[in-house]
């Protein structure tokens, strides 16, 4: 299996809260609808949750701000992903998330990786 891994910072004008809701509530749907043409396994949304103990924590390992959420989707391989492999339906289907996309996440600001699971405990 891989992961993508997509570091979610929210666009400046939409809160914490806008941002969670539209991810959960708009977003998260739309992946749903797009998983089988796009060959997702897995899809699941982490919502930041805001503390005093997360800033603490922050704050001691001279962490940078912190992400507002962070999507992890599995895939096969990296051939599911790959764009020379992807079907018509794969190809319309990413387009309509990556516009969707650009509604609630700051794209510029997060990153995007590809990992590969090991457990250690």
């Amino acid at each position: 299996m891989v992961r993508v891994i997509f570091c979610l910072r929210r666009l400046p004008a939409l809160s914490p809260e806008e941002f969670a809701a539209y991810w959960r509530d708009v977003h998260g749907p739309l992946d749903r609808q797009h998983a089988e043409a796009l060959g997702i396994r897995r899809y699941e949304q982490s919502h930041t949750m805001p503390s005093d103990a997360a800033t603490a924590l922050a704050a001691v390992r001279g962490a940078p701000e912190p992400f507002d959420g962070v999507a992890s989707l599995w895939f096969d391989d990296l051939e599911s992903i790959a764009p020379a492999s992807l079907t018509p339906a794969a190809r319309s289907a990413a387009r309509a998330l990556l516009t969707d996309e650009q509604r609630f996440i700051d794209l510029a600001r997060s990153p995007i990786w590809l990992a590969e699971d090991l457990t250690v405990v």
